[in-house]
């Protein structure tokens, strides 16, 4: 399956941004309240300049202690961004994620972000490819 199916399955297609300048106290309460892992940071909305994650924050605030949500994400976030095209399958994403020990990654068309998809995005779609695998797979065998 391919990113784009992913990115059509999932719909909408709004990624949740905020501006670099975000303190990590309202970038935590933007997560809870969205009940999302991983905001990209972007100052237009469409260009992504990086991505924090609860990861991050919960890192820094074991490391640092509560001192640490004052500062800004720009401070904390991953500047250097691995992302997919909408041209890429489930495999080579799964494998960027696994390599990179991340679970979420901006869907990127030229410069333009398009779309953000999670580890279990890509997980949901894999899951449903081995089903038609095996469906596909009984059929022939039974001759249907």
């Amino acid at each position: 399956m391919l990113v784009s199916q992913i990115l059509a399955m999932k719909g909408g297609g709004d990624v949740v941004t905020i501006p670099a300048d975000t303190t990590i106290q309202d970038t935590a309460r933007l997560l809870s309240e969205k009940k999302i892992g991983a905001i990209v940071v972007s100052s237009g909305g469409d260009i992504a300049e990086g991505i924090i994650s609860e990861r991050d924050i919960v890192r820094e605030l074991g490391r640092r202690g509560p001192s640490c949500l004052s500062e800004k994400v720009s401070e904390m976030m991953t500047t250097e961004l691995v992302s997919a095209t909408s041209n890429e399958t489930t495999d080579q994403v799964l494998q960027k994620m696994s390599d990179g020990r991340f679970r979420h990654m901006p869907v990127v068309e030229g410069e333009k972000m398009i779309g953000l998809i999670s580890i279990g995005d890509v997980v949901k779609a894999r899951l449903a490819e081995l089903a038609m695998e095996k469906d596909a797979l009984e059929g022939m065998i039974k001759g249907f």
